[in-house]
């Protein structure tokens, strides 16, 4: 029995190499509507130079309806009686009762994303009996519920932290 054959490797020269990124960096298209900030984020058309955005998107609320529908009426015979019932079918429907949302939100910029500041967050969000995890200075999963569970009723059902609600927090100086 031969050895099954194996693929040799080889090295990719450089310029073949160039050209695989950038194929890759192609790829990266800007989303519609949306522009390149000089740090090279995205931000609605508009926005303040060194300024930080997030796109949040609201999924769409659909509502299914099912209703009986009257297929054959009952007949009845001269007497009144039931000879035989009336028959429905079954209808469904969907209707978007909101439709998907997509809002640009205004956020900290990552350099003010440090770890004493996120801690700070966390301590905020503590004294408010919104989080309950460690003081830890990473933005994880139950920070970001934390946070998500504080804008909620603000009219964002998101766990990335805006710049209004940190203000709101009493964490970023409101510009005057």
């Amino acid at each position: 029995m031969t050895p099954p054959i194996l693929p040799t490797r080889r090295r990719l020269a450089p310029a073949l190499l160039l050209a695989a990124l950038a194929a890759l960096a192609a790829c990266v298209q800007p989303q519609p509507g949306s522009e390149v900030t000089r740090q090279g984020r995205y931000a609605p058309p508009g926005a303040a130079p060194d300024t930080c955005w997030s796109k949040h998107t609201s999924p769409a609320v659909i509502e299914t309806v099912t209703s009986q529908v009257l297929a054959e009426p009952a007949q009845l015979d001269e007497g009144g009686q039931v000879i035989r019932p009336a028959t429905f079918r079954t209808e469904t429907r969907q209707q978007i009762v909101q439709p998907r949302q997509e809002q640009w939100i205004e956020i900290p910029c990552p350099a003010l994303m440090t770890p004493d500041f996120i801690r700070t967050v966390q301590r905020a969000l503590a004294a408010r009996g919104l989080y309950r995890g460690p003081v830890s200075g990473q933005m994880d999963a139950a920070t970001r519920a934390a946070v998500r569970r504080y804008q909620a009723p603000l009219g964002l059902d998101s766990g990335t932290l805006t710049l209004a609600s940190a203000r709101r927090l009493g964490l970023i100086a409101v510009a005057g």
